[in-house]
């Protein structure tokens, strides 16, 4: 049976929800401040932790901080009547499973404790829930797409780490409002997959969702390629072009690598975050464009303003919400997981049998260093499917995982 420690000031609310708990078939104990808590957690394990935001002494976060020092990591779910974003995305990022906001919707109070237990008790990755109650021809290059994602198993994010599933459950708080938001993690972690998911699950997916590879795009070309041209404003423009703030005007913008641009397209970027409005190579002409910016970078953003490479302003306009994606190396127990889902993904692109991967070859891969994470990964995975038979031994691993034959 579940144990649940109900945290709130207010003894009416600790009495409702340890009886409608009672009633579910929990086993409910309740604590008035979160000393009092913390005194029970020493004396009894408990399975998860419902907490108001604001209990004395030290809050809901302090309590949540002091029970990871003291090595508690159940989930903890926040109840607050605070309005807004910004106390859901505080509490998600501060590690919280879940928050909700009062007056308490006990329906999806027990939806979230549901998947909150399911996790922890079953082992299993958690799926994006539902969004909350409050959400209701194009010119292309190498380096920018323009799509529609849909709700496939291609834009899940695949993990049942303790960082994934804050990673999932900010996307989840953040998405349905316009906030921007600033991606970042190493190459190869997923960062257009996050991007993608923030679009799929925001009021936006039926609109454009565009992509802009910063990096990849000539310093010379990227103003044109952003903001779009007028025929004739330069030797190559034979016609006029839409740029990509046009093309994905009413849905997403996603600037890839956004560390690598030139400072002389960050002023224009900022100017077109600021006024909500953009003007093309060779045009004094204002056009309004109505886009969710999200950005992301593998560089420390901070450093590239210190040497003079990046804007702090735009910083600040790029970065309301941080979205940091870790290492594979900082969730190992999901490599499991992910390898199971590229053997079936890559056999089916194939068209061959599925392949099964011995326990102790995932065991051999999950101790290995993944220097360029996710991809590299994939990497190794389809090298194996290749190379070996319909069971991939740990000695297989040994032998190709480094790609030396």
């Amino acid at each position: 049976m579940t144990n649940i420690l109900v945290i709130d000031s207010e003894r009416s609310t600790r009495n409702t929800l340890k009886e409608r708990l009672e009633y579910e078939g929990y086993r409910v104990e309740t604590a008035e401040t979160d000393n009092e808590a913390a005194a029970k957690t020493d004396r009894k394990t408990f399975d998860l932790f419902l907490c108001d935001m604001n209990i004395p002494d030290s809050g809901a976060l302090g309590l949540l901080s002091r029970l990871t020092d003291t090595k508690i990591h159940a989930p903890f779910i926040i109840l607050s009547s605070l309005k807004g974003i910004d106390p859901a995305v505080e509490s998600i990022k501060s590690g919280a499973f879940d928050y909700i906001p009062k007056p308490i919707n006990l329906n999806k109070l027990l939806q979230s404790i549901r998947s909150a237990t399911a996790n922890q008790d079953q082992n299993r990755a958690i799926s994006v829930p539902s969004l909350p109650e409050s959400a209701e021809n194009t010119h292309t290059t190498p380096s920018s797409k323009t799509s529609t994602p849909k709700n496939s198993s291609e834009d899940e994010l695949i993990g049942r780490s303790q960082a994934m599933i804050h990673v999932k459950r900010l996307i989840e708080k953040v998405a349905p409002s316009d906030a921007r938001v600033l991606i970042t993690g190493a190459n190869g972690t997923g960062k257009e997959l996050v991007a993608r998911r923030l679009h799929a699950l925001s009021p936006r997916s039926e609109a454009p969702f565009v992509e802009v590879n910063c990096a990849a795009i000539p310093s010379e070309l990227i103003e044109s390629e952003l903001f779009g041209h007028e025929k004739g404003s330069f030797t190559s423009a034979n016609k006029q072009h839409k740029g990509k703030f046009e093309q994905a005007d009413g849905g997403t913008l996603f600037l890839d690598e956004i560390g690598d641009m030139s400072l002389s397209a960050q002023a224009k970027v900022l100017r077109a975050l600021q006024e909500n409005r953009i003007s093309r190579v060779g045009s004094d002409k204002d056009i309004n464009v109505n886009v969710r910016i999200v950005a992301a970078t593998n560089k420390n953003l901070r450093k590239e303003i210190e040497a003079g490479n990046f804007r702090e302003d735009l910083y600040h306009r790029l970065s309301v919400i941080v979205v940091r994606i870790p290492s594979l190396r900082e969730r190992s127990e999901d490599i499991p997981m992910l390898a199971d889902y590229f053997v079936k993904k890559i056999c089916s692109e194939y068209g061959s049998v599925n392949k099964t991967i011995d326990k102790e070859a995932l065991d051999l891969l999950s101790s290995m260093e993944w220097s360029g994470n996710i991809r590299e990964l994939r990497n190794v995975i389809e090298r194996l499917i290749i190379l070996c038979d319909e069971r991939i031994t740990a000695e297989d691993v040994t032998t190709y995982a480094q790609g030396v034959l």
